[in-house]
């Protein structure tokens, strides 16, 4: 099975929730033009990833003017704007596409959350960043390989201009200011870079994926299967939902 896949490098209309849904829409629409199937976009991409603002915090004090450029940054979200998720928010759901699960930013970088994503079969990885380092595209590498899994990774590039002018930045004011740079990939289960990474420009980056790699991936090293060692190693998770406030019956 064949699958045409993107990742789309981009940057919101920062803290502007419709404009950046309008983007949003205009950028799935040319992705879908050019024959992807599945496109995934940037952490936080609605409406912002807030780098380099400080929201007026420092250990022990808050300002008033930085509660406010908080309580804007709130009204520009989906729905909350941070928070704790728990086991049940974990899935690989099975689409017409393949089996399909996220893991956001440096979530990646813990090998038991990617142990309890590779036990479900994942297939099409998605990691939304906004890691833009140099050590971002080897890590997506290792992850591709050890799942043996295609990994979708997606990162803004953003500018001070794209961010509200009137709220202080500490990396800079300048227009062009690049606050991130970008890095977007997709990566085989062999570890092959597909396509990409791109910096410091907007890219919808596509590649075909020939689902049928991750078999011939597993043949020689499956890490929930016959490399597994369940007389050595096991990972319980816990998948029940768990709500901070639970009234007494």
């Amino acid at each position: 099975m064949r699958v045409r896949a993107a990742v789309v490098q981009a940057a919101p209309a920062a803290f502007d929730r419709a404009r950046t849904l309008d983007k949003l829409d205009r950028l799935v629409a040319e992705a879908a033009r050019a024959g992807a199937e599945i496109a995934v976009f940037p952490e936080a991409f609605v409406s912002g990833y807030p780098k380099g603002l400080d929201f007026g915090a420092v250990v022990g004090r808050r300002t008033r003017e930085g509660r406010d450029q908080f309580r804007r940054y709130l009204e520009a979200a989906v729905e909350v704007v941070w928070g704790f998720g728990d086991g049940s928010t974990l899935p690989v759901l099975d689409t017409r596409l393949g089996r399909v699960g996220a893991v956001i930013c440096w979530e990646n970088y813990m090998p038991l959350l990617r142990m309890a994503m590779y036990s479900k079969g994942v297939q099409l990885y998605c990691a939304p960043t906004a890691d833009d380092r140099e050590t971002w595209l080897p890590t997506m590498r290792h992850i591709a390989l050890e799942g043996r899994c295609f990994v979708l990774s997606a990162c803004q590039v953003l500018r001070r201009s794209d961010m509200p002018a009137d709220i202080p930045n500490a990396l800079g004011d300048a227009p062009q200011t690049l606050l991130m740079r970008g890095g977007s990939c997709i990566i085989d289960p062999a570890g092959k870079v597909l396509a990409g990474p791109a910096f410091e420009e907007e890219a919808i980056l596509s590649a075909e994926l020939d689902l049928d790699e991750i078999a011939r991936g597993k043949y020689d090293l499956d890490v929930v299967g016959h490399y597994a060692r369940p007389d050595v190693f096991q990972l319980s998770v816990n998948e029940r939902p768990l709500k901070p406030v639970v009234p007494e019956r």
